[in-house]
């Protein structure tokens, strides 16, 4: 049986204009995982993400990615797309003056047979019972978790074997989160391949099976999941532990002992 991960990148460079934004990555993503990449703003997961996607002109600027042994960077977004790779933006980006059922169709635009589209898009109403309520609504008239929902269904529909997810928490409410996550874990249980990027590193360090630390363009902490979770520096960092100090004003903050090296 092979071991060859489904995606491997190999030390990637990736500019927006002349700014270095990811600066030397290298990751394997094990068929059948979830993979978690971590960070606060601005530190290039975003960019990691749509670099895999061939969304950036001419990028990534130095180093190749592999999707199942076969060579994706150079390549056009469709192609990539029709080798089985979807993502999912943050913001989530539906098509507003679609109604819910057109932007799930939208997913599964590219594929011939239909009558499999259909049968997909009922799994998609399974998932969210709400979306198949709500079919006819146009997508713009949609709450924020249902439009997550939504941008899930819809990469759902070209039935990929790598799903890339962008902060499927952000704007939604803890309930809405817990949702949302059970949805992610179930998608990977059926057999879908997940990069999860996420700023909320308990939630999503909880359902994945390994992670990635990321900050200032580079890759700087690598493990298991659980083992992340029990890293003390990510706890300091990301986990809301570390030792406290008190503010002027009398409230609490973390103090960070070091940085990362």
């Amino acid at each position: 049986m092979s071991t060859a991960p489904l995606l491997k990148i190999n030390n990637i460079e990736t500019y927006y204009d002349l700014l270095l934004a990811v600066n030397g990555v290298s990751l394997s993503v094990e068929s059948g995982k979830i993979t978690a990449i971590l960070g606060s703003n601005g530190a290039g997961k975003t960019t990691v993400l749509r670099t895999i996607m061939g969304l950036l002109d001419d990028q990534p600027n130095k180093g190749t990615i592999e999707f199942d042994g076969t060579r994706i960077d150079g390549k056009e977004t469709e192609d990539i797309v029709r080798r089985g790779i979807s993502y999912i933006p943050e913001g989530r980006e539906v098509f507003p003056e679609l109604t819910a059922r057109e932007n799930l169709l939208m997913g599964g635009f590219i594929r011939k047979n239909k009558n499999e589209v259909n049968s997909d898009l009922q799994k998609v109403y399974e998932y969210f019972p709400v979306l198949a309520e709500r079919e006819k609504q146009l997508a713009g008239t949609l709450s924020g978790g249902q439009q997550q929902m939504l941008a899930i269904g819809r990469a759902l529909l070209n039935r990929p074997r790598l799903l890339l997810m962008d902060e499927p928490s952000l704007g939604l409410s803890p309930l809405l989160v817990k949702e949302i996550f059970a949805i992610i874990r179930t998608i990977n249980e059926a057999g879908v391949t997940i990069i999860l990027v996420e700023q909320n590193a308990n939630m999503a360090l909880g359902i994945a099976h390994d992670g990635v630390i990321m900050e200032n363009g580079r890759f700087v902490r690598s493990g298991t999941a659980a083992a992340l979770l029990e890293d003390k520096d990510v706890q300091e960092f990301y986990l809301g532990g570390g030792e406290s100090e008190d503010s002027v004003k009398g409230y609490q903050r973390w103090k960070r002992k070091k940085r990362w090296r």
